[in-house]
């Protein structure tokens, strides 16, 4: 899953950066609402932890704006301003949860998961078609008895599959998912992904429709 981190904070955004990638997410940084406003017009994302007190345009009404153009990626605020009538703001202008800093990391996390859960229509914590379990707090797999630890991309892979059970996803949509801006993507990266979830789960865990992508089964 690909992230969108909109944070003027060098610390606080890379200490973010890491802890996001460590947990298997991609992550884009951008530091000022304009670049922000500016990324947030071509779709790219599937998540966006927004500050409120950036430079150039403030994080409020670089939400405001997504919002009306009509885009409902889901948006967590995370933030110094610890106001009610802020929180309140921030989530009446459309924003899906309010964090305020310092925050533990580890919430930060839980609360993704939270939202990731809630913009899926599941309430379960764990993934699931009926045939493949993915938890995504431990990235442990199951799939027809079979239970196995993933990597980092091979849990990103697998959960943005899992998040739309039966639909084909490209090479494209699945690099997107998985890479963040920076990071160099090699022309096999997703077979060699896919082989390793094969190999932990089965042949038959991941579907390719040659020509056209791969999926996994449509929940049962």
């Amino acid at each position: 899953m690909r992230i969108l981190l909109v944070e003027d904070d060098i610390m606080i955004g890379e200490a973010i950066t890491v802890a996001l990638k460590d947990a298997a997410y991609a992550v884009d940084w951008v530091r000022d609402g304009d670049e922000a406003d500016m990324v947030l017009k071509h779709p790219e994302h599937q998540i966006i932890l927004l500050d409120l007190g950036l430079p150039k345009r403030d994080g409020l009404e670089v939400l405001h704006r997504l919002r009306q153009r009509g885009d409902a990626i889901p948006v967590i605020i995370i933030t110094a301003r610890d106001a009610v009538e802020d929180k309140i703001q921030g989530l009446d202008y459309g924003a899906d949860d309010y964090l305020v800093k310092p925050f533990d990391i580890n919430e930060l996390l839980a609360r993704l998961r939270a939202v990731i859960r809630r913009h899926g229509g599941k309430s379960s914590p764990v993934l699931s078609n009926g045939k493949i379990s993915l938890d995504p707090a431990t990235h442990e797999a199951t799939c027809n008895g079979n239970s196995a630890l993933l990597s980092a991309r091979e849990f990103s892979l697998l959960q943005a599959l899992l998040l739309r059970p039966g639909n084909i996803l490209t090479r494209a949509e699945l690099e997107e998912r998985i890479y963040g801006w920076n990071e160099e993507v090699e022309s096999n990266a997703v077979d060699f992904l896919i082989h390793g979830v094969r190999k932990k789960l089965g042949a038959d865990a991941i579907k390719n429709i040659r020509g056209a992508g791969w999926l996994v089964d449509k929940q049962t």
